[in-house]
């Protein structure tokens, strides 16, 4: 799934989430939930680790920044990456 940024919907992070399922359909396993990192695609345990190594100047990084701030104070993240495909914040 897609975080981005409502006034500048080009910085975008992405999210995954994987699970376990058995034939019927039934999770067995807990979910995973992680993000991509803007540049490598690495798996990154947070959206701050997703700018880890990388930057933008000035304005760019503001807006990363931002959106990360965004992402970390939304409700229920978890189940939000599991269930949507795209979120504006």
């Amino acid at each position: 799934m897609i975080f981005f940024l409502e006034e500048a919907p080009e910085y975008q992070i992405s999210a995954v989430a994987e699970w376990g399922e058995n034939s019927r359909g039934d999770v067995v396993v807990g979910v995973d939930t992680y993000f991509r990192h803007i540049l490598t695609g690495e798996r990154c345990e947070s959206a701050w680790g997703c700018l880890v190594g990388w930057s933008e100047p000035g304005e760019g990084q503001e807006k990363w920044e931002t959106l990360c701030e965004r992402i970390e104070n939304y409700g229920n993240l978890e189940q939000t990456i599991c269930d949507m495909k795209r979120v504006g914040l």
